[in-house]
């Protein structure tokens, strides 16, 4: 359990930014907006999350959704290793599954510089889908382009690297049930 002294993650971090309950609180009214747009739509629902980040939202917000839909997957790297600032996105695995008619919703851990999601939702656009929407976890609201449209948004942050719900720093953290800041000098 988390924060017992068993726990090998929570001693780096420094501090929780959001806390699971608040997570699945706003994760749960995400859903209600999503079915909101999208119900009664004939065109049918895709979601599309970019992998790996956005799979512990993707997986808890599609369980609270009471639509048909389907899902088509991506993986775009933008943060490789142990890195903490955006580099150029290299999709690692190109677009699954059929989005052309189709109503699609990107799912994404975090808008940060914008470049993974610009990538994504131009592909989509590309790829022939009828409608194309975009749901974050997170928007680092001081860095978040505004050519980069985000129609639903989990939480406004502040500039931090954070890990946690999914995020990670070196492949670790993602299983971190909350958003957190790490210790700044475990990281280079």
């Amino acid at each position: 359990m988390y924060g017992s002294r068993s726990d090998a993650i929570t001693p780096d971090i420094a501090r929780i930014l959001i806390h699971r309950d608040e997570i699945r609180a706003r994760v749960r009214a995400l859903a209600v907006q999503i079915a909101d747009l999208y119900s009664g739509d004939e065109a049918g629902l895709t979601l599309v999350p970019i992998l790996s980040g956005s799979i512990i939202f993707l997986a808890d917000l599609i369980r609270e959704l009471p639509l048909k839909m389907k899902i088509a997957l991506v993986q775009v790297s933008t943060y490789p290793g142990n890195t903490t600032t955006p580099q150029a996105p290299r999709t690692v695995i190109d677009l699954t599954g059929q989005i052309e008619g189709r109503n699609v919703l990107i799912v994404d851990d975090i808008l940060d510089s914008g470049r993974t999601l610009r990538r994504v939702q131009a592909l989509v656009r590309e790829r022939g889908a009828r409608t194309v929407r975009t749901a974050v976890l997170l928007r680092k609201a001081s860095k978040a382009p505004p050519d980069v449209p985000v129609e639903l948004v989990g939480f406004e942050i502040e500039d931090l690297f954070v890990v946690g719900y999914g995020l990670d720093y070196d492949d670790h953290y993602r299983n971190y049930p909350h958003v957190g800041v790490l210790h700044p000098e475990l990281m280079p």
